[in-house]
């Protein structure tokens, strides 16, 4: 098997995992909190075809930064509207966070024990592809502009006339498609490298996300196997 099949087919059984995951995690979290909106409209699922974004999902799969969508709540249901907004907006956050904790030892683990061969070169890029993506996708959410779920962290505290509010709801996307796309050219054309600025700021991000993640199980497998 290709390199390069290995490559996007890994990253691709990867994305079919973790974003429904995330949606997911919304909806329970939902749920839990009093709203079974997401149930009604058939997202209370881990099916991967109820959650993907088409656009979302191309830009991950080029660009290492995407999203899926949107699962549907309706916040008038909750027990405890801030409460239940907020749980609900860092859910899947958080259920990308502790994917990507778990992911991390298997990569360790097989490299260690497992022969060399495509096999395990495919279950390595698939653990690979689990902890570096999940870290990349819970820092991505993390950006305060709609309709990530930053902006719906922000919107459940911030006055909704707050200009820089109603700038972010409005334009958000849009800026957010345009550096996406800004970094995906220049990571393809080495003469404008310089304008990945979103390349980086993500790479810093993930790299100090993942820092306690590796310090960790780093730590556990040098006291097991010296």
């Amino acid at each position: 098997m290709g390199a390069d099949l290995l490559f996007y087919l890994s990253r691709f059984i990867v994305l079919l995992f973790i974003l429904p995951a995330h949606e997911f995690a919304h909806a329970f979290a939902a749920y839990k909190n009093g709203d079974n909106t997401a149930k009604l409209y058939g997202r209370y699922t881990l099916n991967p075809l109820k959650h993907f974004d088409p656009i979302g999902l191309i830009c991950f799969l080029i660009a290492d930064f995407g999203w899926a969508k949107p699962v549907p709540v309706n916040p008038y249901n909750f027990h405890n509207l801030k409460k239940g907004s907020f749980w609900v907006s860092v859910a899947g956050i958080l259920t990308n966070y502790a994917l990507a904790f778990l992911f991390y030892p298997m990569i360790y683990l097989v490299s260690r024990f497992l022969p060399v061969n495509n096999l395990t070169t495919f279950i390595y890029l698939i653990c690979y592809w689990g902890f570096a993506l999940d870290l990349s996708f819970c820092v991505f959410n993390l950006i305060p502009v709609f309709p990530l779920d930053g902006f719906r962290i922000i919107d459940t505290f911030v006055n909704k006339s707050n200009k820089a509010y109603q700038f972010l709801r409005k334009y958000g996307y849009y800026c957010l498609l345009a550096l996406i796309l800004l970094s995906t050219v220049a990571n393809r054309i080495p003469e404008l490298a310089f304008l990945d600025i979103f390349g980086y700021f993500m790479n810093f991000a993930v790299n100090v996300f993942g820092y306690p993640i590796k310090l960790f199980w780093n730590f556990i497998f040098s006291l097991i196997f010296g």
